[in-house]
């Protein structure tokens, strides 16, 4: 592992062994997209902190429209951790994102369950999951 473009605390990562190093790869340590490495090469850094504040005013009001309690922070995370199945009421079993691109979201402790919100910058999903198989996809909303 490498030094990162985000300021990550790589070395708190679980997926830590099996990252190529962002910097090492473009901003891209799983072989997917990552979507703070995208933004900050584009933008830059300080306009990355500004970027990640506004996400997280917007998971937030998402959140308290849903009757939640709001994120503390938004942190980067691996989509295989994030990357949840829903289950729909035909049967069909769907998961929205990719296990080897990383996003941007944060997660809250609520009533025995948990909620988390995570966006690629395009879209935020926020979902109830706890010790089931299937995640309760709560808000889907494209951003912009």
């Amino acid at each position: 592992m490498s030094d990162n473009y985000c300021g990550a605390k790589c070395e708190e990562c679980p997926s830590k062994e099996n990252c190529k190093g962002c910097v090492n790869t473009c901003g891209s340590p799983f072989g997917g997209r990552c979507a703070a490495a995208e933004y900050i090469k584009k933008n830059g850094t300080e306009a990355y902190k500004e970027f990640k504040a506004k996400l997280k005013d917007e998971i937030n009001e998402l959140m308290k429209a849903e009757g939640l309690p709001t994120v503390d922070g938004t942190f980067e995370l691996q989509g295989k951790t994030v990357n949840l199945q829903y289950a729909f009421k035909n049967g069909e079993k769907v998961k929205f994102l990719n296990d080897n691109d990383v996003y941007i979201g944060g997660m809250v402790a609520y009533n025995n369950a948990f909620y988390g919100a995570v966006t690629d910058g395009n879209v935020i999903i926020i979902s109830k999951f706890g010790d089931g198989e299937n995640a309760e996809l709560l808000v889907y909303k494209k951003r912009g």
